[in-house]
């Protein structure tokens, strides 16, 4: 099986959506952290890959003033704040208000940056393969995933029970060789992930890695193929490589003794590829069967979404007949099992396997469809249109002045820039709001910057994932937005980011 992921919502420090705040005029102001990211993405669906940056705010938050003590910057709708920022300051740059969303360009002491609640730690990250590395095939890394011992086990203690009616004369040996099984059975499933691994490559789409894990493998595709035609080829190859190995193993099996250990495993392990490869024929997301189905039907309507719920809703009544259908098969023997009654435990294990299975196939095309319905609204990401305007001060600008010029000008980010205009560093929103109102005249915005870095630098033409792999690239919580020219245009939140693909993907699909 394979799953082709794309560019995953960005996610806020603490791993969860952005959060309104009660006060409607005020953002949630949140740390990001890194992430491989991909795709995210997971075994049968997107999960796209996250924009983070570390990022620990000040243990004290911000605290109340007294009315009519309010420090420069921060004080209340009836102080004249729209006076200018003086003879000889810097002119803001960036969209002028009203060209940005109505959350981007409120005033800072009547917004989160300048009071708010500092954002909560990020959770320890979890392992970045998932599982435990195998190698790198054609550059891919390849994990095996904790879930896939728990599948050795099974697949050791029930072939294992085959071998004992067969060859009874193995003994206790029997596991050995169960075992030996279990590790060859997904030797071809990895053969057949690197099909497709192989076709993304020769196709130019990058692959994340490939993980064996419960029942199978996936092949994390981190972009979606630009064609039916492509899309196709890349869900075929999988399967066809499975009906190819399940040939070469019946044709090994010709010159060996059938009741051998070797003649057993040969035959198991063509029955196994030749089972996977018609599995994943069936025509519902997300085996390869529905990404085949979904091409045919992208290609008849020339609409990728039409492709993509056809398919899913496919792989859904897929999983309905799994459900049902498989214990009913297996009691009538139509399966092997010959019709006679083994027992309880056997109906009972029937019905859980089938139940497993329609939930993998359910879960499956459901992440299909919210990944196509993500890809549908990347579009709307734009970097010039979440851009926040900013206020180059410099080095030694005490933060109470800096927030005063910001909100006279009506922007809500602070770029620190040398003598000549140059920008040297952005001051991070986190540490703006750790700042006690009291503190804020005393304390100079140097203290508050990170360092511009390469990375930290984007285009203001960017969009889609384009933008979102220049943000995964270099993890951080703001940007230096420019134009082609250089010339500073704003600063770029990825909080802001995070919001507005909520926002997008909470609209329906056309």
């Amino acid at each position: 099986m394979d799953v082709s992921g794309g560019s995953g919502q960005p996610r806020s420090g603490d791993d969860r959506p952005a959060e309104h705040s009660a006060d409607p005029t005020a953002p949630v102001t949140g740390t990001t952290g890194s992430e491989d990211r991909s795709h995210t993405s997971e075994s049968d669906g997107p999960v796209p890959p996250a924009t983070r940056a570390d990022s620990t705010p000040p243990a004290d938050g911000p605290q109340d003033t007294p009315p009519g003590d309010e420090p420069p910057g921060t004080h209340g709708p009836d102080t004249p704040d729209d006076r200018p920022a003086g003879p000889g300051a810097p002119r803001p740059t960036g969209p002028a208000p009203g060209t940005t969303p109505p959350d981007q360009h409120r005033p800072f002491a009547h917004s989160g940056i300048a009071k708010g609640r500092p954002p909560r730690p990020r959770p320890k990250e979890p392992s970045p393969g998932g599982g435990i590395l195998m190698g790198r095939p054609f550059g891919v890394p390849v994990y095996v995933a904790p879930s896939w011992f728990l599948v050795a086990a099974l697949i050791t203690w029930v072939f294992g029970g085959q071998l004992d009616r067969v060859l009874p004369e193995l003994g206790a040996a029997r596991y050995l060789v169960s075992l030996f099984f279990a590790v060859a059975f997904y030797a071809s499933v990895l053969v057949h992930e690197l099909a497709h691994t192989i076709a993304a490559i020769r196709f130019k789409l990058p692959v994340r890695r490939i993980q064996l894990q419960f029942f199978g493998g996936v092949s994390e595709i981190e972009k979606e193929a630009e064609t039916p035609g492509r899309e196709f080829v890349l869900a075929f190859v999988g399967p066809l490589l499975s009906l190819v190995l399940a040939g070469l193993f019946y044709l090994a099996m010709k010159p060996v003794e059938p009741g051998t250990v070797p003649g057993v495993l040969l035959a198991g392990l063509m029955v196994s590829n030749l089972i996977v490869a018609i599995f994943n024929f069936l025509p519902g997301l997300p085996l390869d069967g529905g990404r085949m189905l979904r091409a045919v039907v992208w290609k008849l309507t020339g609409k990728p979404m039409s492709g993509t719920v056809a398919a899913a809703w496919v792989g859904r009544a897929l999983a309905v007949s799994v459900l049902i259908g498989l214990p009913l098969l297996n009691s009538s023997g139509a399966l092997g099992g010959g019709g006679e009654d083994t027992g309880g435990m056997d109906t009972v294990t029937d019905a859980l396997l089938a139940a497993i299975l329609a939930a993998i196939i359910w879960t499956g095309a459901g992440n299909s469809l919210r990944m196509a319905r993500l890809r549908e609204h990347l579009p709307e990401l734009r970097a010039r249109t979440l851009t926040r305007r900013a206020v180059p001060v410099e080095n030694d600008t005490p933060l109470s002045e800096a927030l005063r010029r910001a909100n006279a000008a009506g922007a809500r980010a602070l770029v620190v820039v040398d003598a000549d205009g140059t920008p040297l560093s952005l001051v991070r929103e986190a540490a703006i709001v750790g700042v006690p109102e009291h503190r804020r005249p005393w304390v100079a915005v140097s203290g508050l910057a990170q360092e511009l870095t390469d990375g930290m630098r984007v285009s203001a033409e960017l969009a889609g994932e384009d933008l979102l792999d220049v943000l995964r690239a270099t993890p951080a919580t703001e940007y230096l937005v420019v134009e082609e020219t250089g010339e500073i245009y704003g600063v770029l939140s990825a909080a802001d980011v995070e919001r507005a693909f909520v926002r997008a993907m909470a609209r329906p699909t056309p």
